[in-house]
């Protein structure tokens, strides 16, 4: 095994040790570039491990958390592509759930108010390619240097609206 591979599986095994997912996110690149996909699954299934970690911690401190702060963003990144995932297979009840979760969890207005608006969509069964296409604005989010949904069409409104009213009953 090349000296690349066993630097780049040590620096992994550090921040795991640490629990830092901000530098598994910033080894992210070389990691794909190294590993099998077998090496990649576990990455990432070991990446969703801390944050998972990280949310039963923040959920038992009673605190929210705060996108300025290195390893609660790489946090919330982390568990909203775990509930993207989850809504890319299908799962729109199960992502809705973690949509919910998200938006509550974080002290961003922005981040908030966007996984609720994704949660509306997962709740109402809307499948993600229709989500992507009619609800989510993908050009003007990523003008917006965001890297999850952040920018929506009119049509989001409504499916907020919905999903407040479902909430008041």
């Amino acid at each position: 095994m090349s000296n690349k591979v066993e630097d780049l599986k040590k620096k992994v095994l550090d921040a795991q040790k640490e629990g830092d997912i901000a530098s598994l996110y910033v080894l992210e690149q070389e990691a794909h570039e190294t590993f099998d996909e077998d090496t990649l699954h576990g990455y990432y299934a070991n990446i969703l491990d801390l944050a998972l970690e990280k949310l039963t911690k923040t959920l038992g401190e009673h605190r929210r958390m705060d996108m300025n702060e290195v390893q609660d963003f790489a946090t919330l990144r982390a568990l909203y592509e775990y509930a993207m995932e989850h809504y890319s297979v299908g799962k729109a009840s199960d992502a809705a759930a973690l949509f919910e979760v998200l938006s509550g969890l974080s002290n961003d207005e922005k981040f908030s108010k966007a996984m609720k608006l994704h949660q509306a969509a997962a709740t109402e069964g809307m499948e993600i390619d229709d989500f992507l296409e009619k609800v989510a604005n993908l050009q003007a989010t990523e003008k917006a240097g965001k890297w999850y949904v952040s920018e929506f069409s009119k049509e989001a409104q409504n499916l907020l609206n919905k999903l407040e009213k479902k909430e008041s009953k």
